[in-house]
């Protein structure tokens, strides 16, 4: 199905460099979306009225992510970018120049602080800086999170494209209704687990973490590049042994050698927990999180 794109009502900009190929009707804007699951709630709240552009290809590592001159036209230039603020600064500078509307979804969320790690080896000062300073972005991970920031999509959307409001606001109601069955689900899968703390490949985990009653302990920081020190790993495996831990997480789109390495000296097993930063392999959002779910019920001997 060929998807109508915003019209002029969403700002009435053109897409930098576009062909007609490129949009169904001249005059019309795309809408932009820095990664996965904010391109996932911006697809579900505006279904065929919009047409999204994602900055991140699948597969890509969305904390590094370095646009291409046409990205950062397409930024600049969309009708409407939406993102998640500190979360890839690549993004960040380009929103800094857009001329349309940028949301950033995380603006208004309880936010959580980023923790310290000075025992780790940096690939470079900006890491280090990224990891000693600021908030936590990955609030897509936490489902009651991700219901307001689908209404706050639906809440610009239907601003900027009075004549379609209902249509966005009922798409709200219904992900935001999917959302709650998604968080119930975790609630009841997380009451009754024997072990609460999560070990996990990087600290992308914070927000599902806090909702769903475990301590999340990262082998990287906030940003997967961060890689902890010899030290810092064999602290970990004695962290994991003396704490009754039987399952580090690796993770998509991360290198698991490390926290392969801390599972087999600590000897217990290791199994994939998504982040989300990226498309999963199958299904969507909502699916990727229930596999999640399974994962964490057997990690952590919830019954």
């Amino acid at each position: 199905m060929t998807k109508t794109l915003l019209t002029v009502a969403l700002g009435g900009l053109l897409l930098a460099g576009c062909s007609a190929s490129d949009s169904d009707t001249a005059g019309t804007s795309t809408v932009v979306a820095s990664h996965y699951p904010v391109q996932f709630l911006v697809e579900q709240v505006g279904g065929d009225l919009v047409d999204v552009e994602t900055l991140t290809a699948p597969g890509a590592e969305p904390h590094d992510l370095e646009l291409t001159p046409q990205q950062v036209a397409q930024v600049q230039d969309a009708a409407a970018v939406f993102y998640i603020g500190d979360f890839q600064p690549a993004v960040d500078d380009a929103v800094a120049e857009a001329s349309g509307t940028a949301v950033d979804l995380s603006a208004g969320l309880p936010l959580r602080e980023a923790e310290e790690h000075a025992d780790e080896e940096h690939a470079d000062e900006e890491h280090a800086d990224e990891e000693h300073a600021g908030t936590d972005p990955h609030v897509w991970l936490d489902p009651v999170l991700m219901q307001q920031m689908a209404t706050t999509v639906a809440d610009t959307l239907a601003t900027s494209d009075p004549d379609n409001a209902q249509a966005y606001q009922d798409n709200a109601a219904r992900l935001t209704d999917e959302l709650a069955a998604l968080n119930t689900e975790w609630e009841e899968g997380t009451a009754t687990c024997e072990i609460t703390t999560m070990v996990v490949s990087h600290e992308a985990f914070g927000y599902l973490a806090d909702q769903y009653g475990f301590d999340q302990r990262g082998i990287s920081g906030l940003s997967p590049e961060t890689e902890p020190s010899a030290a810092a790993i064999a602290e970990l495996v004695d962290f994991v042994r003396n704490n009754g831990v039987t399952t580090v997480y690796t993770e998509t789109l991360v290198d698991p050698a490390v926290a392969q390495t801390v599972a087999s000296e600590a000897g217990v097993q290791t199994a994939t927990l998504d982040p989300l930063e990226g498309p999963p392999a199958e299904g969507d959002y909502l699916s990727a999180m229930r596999d999640n779910l399974g994962t964490v019920e057997a990690g952590q001997n919830c019954s």
